[in-house]
C-alpha cells in the first residue's frame, strides 16, 4: 500500500537525521537529484518556468485518475535535489491532499534555515506552483461534474 503524505515526509526526515552537518545533507540532496528523470524538451519553455527561482526550474503536471503527477527539471544541482524531494511527497496525490498538506519536512530537516535567501524564495515558489497546479485540476474536476 502506498504511503501517506505524512509517512513520506517522516521517511525523508529520518533519512536526513543520519547526517550531522549540512555539507553531508547537501551531498545527499545532490544524490537525490540524480533520480529525477529528464524533462522532455517541449516543457523547457518560459511557459513552464517557475518565477521567483534564482536558477531555472521548469515544472509541469498532468492529471491522471484523480491524481496530480509532476515532472520537473532545473539547471542547478541542489535545487534539483529539492524539487526531487517535493515531487516525492506531492506527486501522485489528489489535488485536495496537495492543497491541504503542511510540508513540515522542509523545516524539520533544516532546509529552509540552511538555504540562501534566494534559494529559500525559490523553494517557496516551487511549492506555490505545485499548489497552483493542484488548484487548477481541482477546479477543472468540479466543473466537469
Amino acid at each position: 500500500m502506498a504511503m501517506t503524505l505524512n509517512e513520506v515526509q517522516d521517511e525523508i526526515i529520518r533519512e536526513f537525521e543520519v547526517f550531522d552537518d549540512w555539507l553531508d545533507r547537501y551531498d545527499y540532496l545532490i544524490e537525490l537529484s540524480k533520480d529525477l528523470p529528464p524533462l522532455e524538451e517541449k516543457y523547457k519553455t518560459n511557459e513552464y518556468l517557475i518565477n521567483g527561482c534564482q536558477s531555472r526550474v521548469w515544472l509541469t503536471a498532468r492529471y491522471e485518475d484523480g491524481r496530480v503527477l509532476f515532472q520537473a527539471e532545473t539547471d542547478a544541482i541542489i535545487t534539483k535535489g529539492i524539487i526531487a524531494l517535493l515531487m516525492r511527497v506531492l506527486s501522485g496525490r489528489t489535488p485536495g491532499e496537495i492543497l491541504q498538506t503542511d510540508l513540515y519536512f522542509i523545516d524539520a530537516i533544516g532546509l529552509r534555515q540552511n538555504l540562501s535567501p534566494t534559494r529559500s524564495n525559490g523553494l517557496l515558489s516551487m511549492v506555490k506552483q505545485m499548489k497552483m497546479y493542484a488548484l487548477a485540476f481541482q477546479a477543472k474536476d468540479t466543473m466537469d461534474k
